[in-house]
């Protein structure tokens, strides 16, 4: 179930490269993204990603969207991304069925209000939602019609539909509300069917619901702190999950560790970044 045992201070991002057949992810705090056999350093924080071609793909990091070669290792800058807010980095991210890329920002230090939901598409980066505190949960509907998207603090998980371009139209309505509960979402993917996985910060768990927000089931992981699931493997139905060990003043052995379990439900390819 441990996928790999390296502790990340703030595992994030994992993405399921569909044609390099491996599972890339980030330690935000750590400034790096690994790979099962491969890690890069970065001198500023790096969270998510979305793949471009075989070789490359679209890296946030806390000051812009970089286009990232995965052989030699250098970066090109497509855009700055809050360049002028040393206060604010880069957090959740996702590429769109459109071929665009969704990130969100926030405070370093969680500042409330602090970020920003963004969307970079064929060369332009548009600011979608703010004041946004810690931007989580951005996936995809399976037929390109929505758009799902947290702050976290809020319990809630919001949903707004796309047009022909991805880009949204009309307001973002709550979808699934979790105030009153433990559950603080964090990061999330859509699976074939329509169903939303979501890491819960603090709970142990992945946690399914289905297309009209109904709880299916919830998969528990060996570290308190889950922040968001992946699928991959050859069937795309291994669920994967990154997790973090900040924060915690007993942390076991396993926390901050990326995991891996397989399951019944199939996933949906990562969508390519049209750059």
């Amino acid at each position: 179930m441990i996928f790999d045992d390296r502790i990340c201070q703030l595992g994030e991002g994992p993405l399921w490269h569909p044609t390099r057949h491996e599972l890339l992810w980030f330690d935000i705090l750590g400034k790096a993204l690994h790979t099962k056999t491969q890690s890069w350093g970065f001198d500023e924080y790096v969270s998510a990603a979305g793949w471009v071609d075989t070789g490359s793909i679209v890296l946030a990091s806390a000051s812009a969207l970089h286009h990232f070669d995965l052989i030699t290792g250098k970066a090109e800058t497509l855009c700055p991304l809050e360049a002028d807010n040393p206060l604010t980095r880069s957090n959740d991210g996702r590429a769109d069925p459109y071929g665009g890329f969704w990130i969100g920002t926030m405070g370093i230090n969680g500042e409330d209000g602090a970020g920003a939901i963004y969307r970079y598409y064929r060369g332009q980066l548009r600011a979608l939602y703010s004041p946004i505190t810690i931007s989580n949960a951005i996936c995809f509907s399976p037929d390109g019609g929505h758009a799902y998207f947290t702050d976290t603090p809020t319990q809630q998980i919001m949903r707004v539909a796309l047009d022909g371009q991805g880009w949204p139209k009309g307001d973002p309505a709550l979808w699934l509300d979790l105030t009153g509960t433990d559950w603080r979402p964090d990061g999330a993917v859509v699976d074939a069917a329509g169903n939303l996985w979501n890491a819960q910060w603090g709970a142990n768990r992945v946690a399914c619901y289905d297309p009209n927000g109904a709880f299916i089931e919830a998969v528990g992981f060996g570290a308190s702190q889950t922040s968001c699931p992946a699928f991959g493997g050859e069937n795309l139905q291994t669920l994967f999950c990154t997790s973090a060990a900040i924060g915690l003043p007993n942390p076991n052995a396993h926390d901050g560790k990326t995991f891996a379990t397989q399951v019944t439900h199939t996933g949906q390819p990562e969508h390519q970044v049209i750059l």
